[in-house]
């Protein structure tokens, strides 16, 4: 006999609507949940094949890259670090990781996991990899094979240089492997311009679709130090070799996994319109809808962590105000008015609030509803 369940009033789940401004997930548009929707296929049928032909087309278009090895690791962006860091590192290798952030501390871990050696610059939260520095290591230490770096820091806000960090590692003769969870669509990425050579990023952060999914693209000479690998890759899931066979060109695609069939569609449908849109105007979008929230910050009297010389339009990491307690306030918000911002990790957890205008959650509306929402909780929630 099956076990009865021990909870009898379970029913169809229907979620509270919130207005996600928090380090992610951010606001999925109507139509890439009605994509979402859309009758499910099988993962090997002519017509599912052609949306990947073309998913593969629209990430070229987001990441600026004529890369044939670009596609959609099944897994969140944290997978996309792995594939490019398992298949680039084997034991034995050395890899110059640059942590100014939660996320260039998880690429530490994963490269030690790989059996690589990891050289770690450190550097000071809410501020941008210093390549002086980079090249000091790269210098100092030719056996660098790969420099590891976060484009867009989530946990701090902070813009790093990618196109300087790019070239330091060309001319020292080693691979960029670059975190573009949080940057790509909502400020410039160029990777074939910028000579970036592996580089994963999200699909819930500015591209506004379901978390799940993380696209990567990897340049020629990534692909060509993966087939030159001396070692299998320790992942079999995650072996590029095996997952370009179904990602590969044409019809006759060998099966590898069961991809995630509704999920791609939303990530179609999200990438139609950021096409549609235009890179130059979505970029332009964070950028314009960061400044009207700057402006209503100042006058609530709250201050941004990270300067503006290299501060994220689209991640708002700010100072909790001393007379406020971080979690008090974002329980308020979430409570009274339905609206997700983040709280501080690391050393920034207590301290700082992150406020999210990504994607579909940057518009006038939600910078407007975000404003006047910390402005009754400031009211409301004084210790």
């Amino acid at each position: 006999m099956p076990q009865p369940l021990a909870t009898a009033s379970l029913s169809s789940f229907f979620p509270s609507q919130r207005t996600l401004l928090g380090p992610g997930p951010s606001e999925v548009h109507p139509r890439v949940l009605q994509a979402m929707a859309r009758p499910t296929i099988g993962h090997l049928d002519p017509e599912f094949v052609r949306c990947m032909d073309e998913i593969k087309a629209l990430l070229q278009y987001a990441f600026q890259t004529q890369n044939a090895l670009t596609l959609p690791v099944s897994g969140p962006g944290t997978a996309g670090m792995e594939t490019c860091v398992v298949n680039l590192l084997e034991p034995g290798d050395t890899a110059l990781v640059c942590i100014n952030g939660v996320f260039g501390k998880r690429l530490q871990q994963m490269v030690e996991r790989c059996g690589a050696r990891a050289i770690c610059l450190e550097q000071p939260w809410g501020e941008p990899v210093d390549h002086e520095q980079v090249e000091r290591l790269l210098k100092a230490h030719p056996e660098i094979c790969v420099l590891a770096f976060v484009h867009a820091e989530t946990s701090t806000g902070a813009l790093s240089d990618a196109e300087t960090l790019a070239a330091l590692a060309r001319s020292y003769d080693c691979l960029s492997l670059v975190d573009t969870v949080t940057s790509l669509g909502g400020v410039p990425v160029y990777v074939d311009q910028w000579g970036l050579d592996a580089v994963y990023s999200g699909t819930q952060k500015c591209l506004s679709a379901p978390p799940g999914l993380s696209p990567i693209t990897l340049s020629e000479r990534a692909q060509k130090r993966i087939r030159q690998r001396k070692t299998p890759v320790q992942s079999w899931f995650l072996d590029l070799s095996l997952v370009m066979n179904y990602w590969g060109e044409g019809q006759q695609r060998t099966y590898h996994h069961t991809a995630p069939v509704n999920s791609l569609y939303a990530l179609h449908e999200a990438l139609l319109m950021l096409k549609e849109e235009g890179l130059t105007s979505a970029w332009e979008r964070h950028a314009t809808h960061h400044q009207q929230l700057r402006r209503g910050l100042d006058k609530l009297g709250i201050g941004f962590v990270v300067d503006k010389a290299y501060r994220l339009p689209q991640l708002n990491t700010v100072w909790v105000p001393k007379a406020y307690r971080d979690a008090e306030v974002r329980q308020y918000l979430l409570k009274a008015h339905n609206l997700e911002i983040g709280g501080g990790l690391g050393d920034f957890a207590g301290k700082a609030w992150r406020i999210g205008l990504m994607g579909y959650s940057s518009r006038p509306q939600t910078v407007q509803h975000c404003l006047m929402a910390l402005e009754d909780a400031l009211q409301d929630t004084l210790v």
